[in-house]
């Protein structure tokens, strides 16, 4: 087990004062076997007149935030989170397969297969069926592949065949960029891997969160920022995480604070202001890791007050999201 701080700030700046809209937050990750939340803490800068949590369609945790009539020239979200990481080994999914998903290619049982199809779907197009054919030079033959050993290949192709390169800029590129270009953020690498594993009939999805030096030694890049990686559904181990910007497999160093069935659904913070097109200077995102001898978290914040009315829609410029910068 591994205890981890994680301080995560993200600042807008203004030429003047401004309005804003409200603002979708997802920085709290949910508790679960391998992720212990010990605290919590928020500054919010002007602070929120209203603030409420909800649970959105993938059953991530989401905080709105409202600032009803509050003008500034900045505004400054500051997320301390104190928690308890357990990570699985790598060699730990391969233990707990399903006998008949020990090999490739397999079928999900017919249960789960509504439930999955909707993830098993591509979501980019592929004219050239270029993502097609890098996915499939993983499984050329007639024999079937061991499952484990076919994910890890992509991984570390990906983490060994393209160039990394921090972007701060919204959006993500489509997979045939990223396979043209050779050279990404996380967040593309992550997209093009869901693509490529979902050409070949797996169930995958997109993951918003932290990665941390776990201290051995192992050189990672993507830290100072979010991260974004991808999880793939294997019967019997359920949902494994890879993460082909630096190789990893099974949640090693990795913090999941959400997922979802596309990037644009798994922003940190996304809201809007209401000035002129002018009016912004910049975004600017700073995160914190510190791991390990950390003293006892303050107690939690108290669940906010839900939100009475909603804030009326208001003409604004383009919405100013950050993106998972990785």
């Amino acid at each position: 087990m591994t205890e981890v701080r994680i301080v995560h700030t993200t600042t807008y700046r203004y030429v003047r004062p401004v309005r804003f809209t409200t603002h979708r937050v997802m920085l709290r990750p949910r508790d679960s076997h391998d992720l212990r939340l010990r605290g919590t803490r928020w500054s919010i800068t002007p602070a929120a007149t209203s603030t409420r949590w909800a649970h959105d369609v993938f059953s991530n945790s989401v905080c709105y935030l409202d600032w009803d009539g509050v003008q500034s020239n900045t505004l400054e979200i500051v997320s301390t989170l104190d928690l308890d990481h357990l990570h699985a080994g790598p060699a730990a999914p391969q233990e707990i397969l399903d006998p008949s998903a020990e090999t490739y290619p397999f079928r999900y049982p017919a249960e789960e297969f509504p439930d999955l199809a909707r993830l098993m779907e591509r979501q980019f197009p592929d004219p050239g069926r270029i993502v097609d054919k890098w996915a499939r030079r993983f499984v050329r033959g007639a024999a079937p592949v061991r499952t484990m050993d076919l994910l890890a290949k992509i991984t570390q192709a990906i983490k060994d065949d393209f160039t990394y390169e921090a972007r701060a800029q919204e959006g993500t590129n489509p997979p045939v960029v990223t396979l043209a270009t050779k050279r990404g953020a996380c967040r593309d690498f992550a997209l093009l891997m869901m693509e490529a594993v979902r050409a070949l009939g797996f169930a995958a999805r997109f993951v918003s969160g932290y990665l941390y030096d776990d201290g051995a030694g192992n050189a990672t890049v993507g830290g100072g920022a979010t991260h974004a990686w991808c999880a793939v559904y294997l019967p019997g181990a359920g949902w494994v995480e890879f993460d082909p910007t630096n190789g990893l497999m099974a949640g090693r160093n990795l913090i999941r604070v959400c997922s979802a069935r596309t990037p644009e659904q798994a922003v940190p913070i996304a809201g809007g202001f209401i000035g002129g097109e002018r009016d912004f200077i910049r975004l600017s995102v700073d995160v914190q890791v510190t791991v390990g001898g950390l003293p006892a978290p303050d107690a939690p914040h108290a669940p906010p007050e839900p939100l009475a009315e909603p804030m009326a829609p208001a003409l604004t410029d383009p919405p100013m999201a950050e993106a998972v910068a990785g």
